[in-house]
């Protein structure tokens, strides 16, 4: 028996992956995804995987007439090909996380009446998931209360590395590896008023425009920590009193895990907003900020960095529980177990 893992396309939905595979030693795991985005590049070379498969499919969403046809067609091929692939890895179960990578083998696992868990990293649900959760054995989300798993599935150093927050004595800039210009902007212009305050600076301004940043900071005189990609990102989180940063769900919860009070400046073309939505869920229970591209201003971060950290930063830490990934092996392996038990 296996249980078969499937979705992605971007890394918001392969974490999610990563970070369950990984508790799942000694289990036959098969991964299925796409040629398209970039799920090659994260597990074509991955040795915990007992096989992986990359189908041809592409994105229905945000297309013409003529590409909804084709992403269509390609879907009805995948979805053949899905079928035989979860008939000859004997599935016990089918772990989705949504993006068009997951739709062929989502749709197959119903077809052939093998369970489907679907987790959704968002809070506007995504298009496919939408689609797939009136089908699903179990749906998990971490923003709705009937979710049977409630805990993010994030590595377990942002937990250990959370500490409680009072003062500002350094601010991080994050805008993900590929970085986000109105964050960077956003801390070019607030780096001098920083500089006088005292105020340390880190900063993830992505690997294409690393240079140019940091070469803004030799021109206005101001010593900072630039970075692009990192594998070290709970070790500058920890170091950080404050974060103004993108709303992707890894992000939002490796900051809450870690107990870091943030602005977040959601991405304007999110599909469905949903970084927006994501930072509202923090932003109403009174442990976020959020701000919009056309609205950020310095002074309006001047003024929010005046705020009452420690409530917030304690607020954090309850928010989010701990084992995310565990939890969601746990119930996988529950599917496996029943298949097995089966004469």
């Amino acid at each position: 028996m296996s249980i078969i893992m499937t979705g992605g396309g971007t890394g918001g939905h392969l974490t999610i992956i990563k970070a369950v595979k990984e508790v799942l030693n000694n289990h036959k795991l098969i991964y299925i995804g796409s040629t398209k985005g970039q799920d090659r590049a994260w597990f074509a070379e991955d040795e915990q995987f007992a096989s992986k498969y990359f189908l041809e499919t592409q994105g229905v969403v945000n297309q013409g007439l003529l590409g909804k046809i084709k992403s269509l067609w390609m879907l009805f091929k995948a979805g053949l090909k899905a079928r035989k692939i979860l008939k000859e890895q004997h599935a016990s179960v089918v772990f989705c996380v949504g993006g068009f990578s997951a739709a062929p083998t989502s749709l197959a696992a119903k077809s052939l009446g093998i369970p489907l868990v679907i987790h959704e990293q968002n809070a506007a649900i995504g298009s496919l998931n939408r689609l797939l959760r009136p089908y699903a054995h179990t749906f998990i989300s971490s923003y709705e209360e009937e979710s049977p798993i409630h805990a993010y599935p994030i590595k377990q150093e942002f937990f250990e590395k959370s500490r409680i927050r009072t003062e500002i004595k350094t601010i991080i800039f994050l805008g993900g590896s590929q970085g986000a210009r109105a964050i960077n902007r956003l801390a070019l212009d607030l780096a001098p008023i920083l500089k006088e305050r005292g105020i340390s600076i880190i900063h993830q301004a992505g690997e294409k425009n690393l240079q140019e940043v940091r070469q803004s900071y030799r021109d206005i005189d101001v010593r900072a920590e630039v970075f692009g990609f990192t594998t070290q990102l709970a070790k500058y989180m920890q170091a950080a009193d404050f974060a103004i940063a993108r709303s992707g769900a890894s992000t939002l919860w490796e900051l809450a895990a870690i107990a870091c009070p943030t602005l977040f400046v959601p991405y304007p073309y999110a599909a469905g907003d949903h970084q927006y939505y994501n930072a509202k869920f923090l932003e109403e229970q009174g442990l976020a900020w959020i701000l919009r591209e056309k609205e950020l201003t310095t002074s309006k971060v001047l003024k929010l960095l005046e705020a009452e950290l420690e409530p917030i930063s304690r607020g954090l830490q309850t928010i989010i529980e701990q084992d995310g990934a565990t939890q969601i092996a746990n119930l996988l392996k529950q599917f496996e177990e029943q298949t097995e038990s089966q004469p």
